[in-house]
């Protein structure tokens, strides 16, 4: 059984954001793009626990992440009893954890 998935606003807007620029870059490629976020998706949403845990934050937070294929991203998400957060969606090579406040809200 899959769980919900939540975007934190953040999180939308970042999405939209790297759709805009691979679509910009060449038409299609951002719809590739929101293809591979939804296969991620799915995947964090049956299986919550297999993200690989986000070693930078406190242990009692557990923020894990997954990689989105073919494109340097990945999902960075806090998995509840009920629902899957998705606090990031996060370039592989740019500003590290910058949304790690995200995970404490």
């Amino acid at each position: 059984m899959s769980r919900p998935v939540r975007f934190a606003p953040e999180a939308s807007a970042e999405l939209e954001d790297a759709t805009r620029w691979y679509e910009q870059r060449h038409v299609g490629l951002g719809l590739a793009f929101l293809a591979a976020v939804d296969v991620a998706l799915e995947f964090v949403a049956r299986s919550p626990g297999a993200g690989s845990p986000v070693a930078e934050l406190p242990e009692d937070l557990d923020v894990r992440r997954v990689p989105v294929s073919r494109f340097p991203y990945h999902l960075a998400y806090l998995a509840t009893t009920d629902q899957v957060h998705v606090l990031a969606v996060a370039h592989d090579r740019r500003r590290p954890i910058y949304w790690s406040g995200r995970a404490e809200q």
